[in-house]
């Protein structure tokens, strides 16, 4: 069996791919900013907080959800928003992880 791309590489930086690229979005971090500034659940419409339609918002709300990013929770016809503070942590450590394992070169060495 051919393995995809992806499984040549171990499940840590796959883990990470998958958060860098639901974030490559300055929508999804928008609502990410948005969510956190509140410091509560927004129970209501988001799209009113941003410059796009209800429809776009809502894709993208769902990237964020499916990943684990943020809760959503049916109350009656309204959808009660959070960030998922376990998974934000998770992602928190992932980044600085991958950024303390990456070097930038120095002046000397990269002339």
């Amino acid at each position: 069996m051919v393995k995809a791309k992806k499984e040549l590489f171990d499940q840590e930086l796959q883990a990470a791919a998958r958060f860098f690229k639901c974030l490559g979005h300055p929508a999804r971090l928008a609502i990410l900013q948005y969510l956190s500034s509140t410091d509560t659940c927004i129970m209501g419409d988001i799209s009113d907080e941003l410059p796009l339609s209800r429809t776009t918002v809502n894709q993208h709300l769902k990237a964020l959800k499916d990943l684990g990013l943020i809760k959503g929770e049916v109350e009656g016809v309204r959808v009660n928003y959070c960030l998922n503070g376990d998974v934000i942590e998770a992602l928190r450590k992932m980044g600085v992880h991958f950024l303390d394992s990456i070097h930038s070169c120095s002046a000397s060495k990269c002339s």
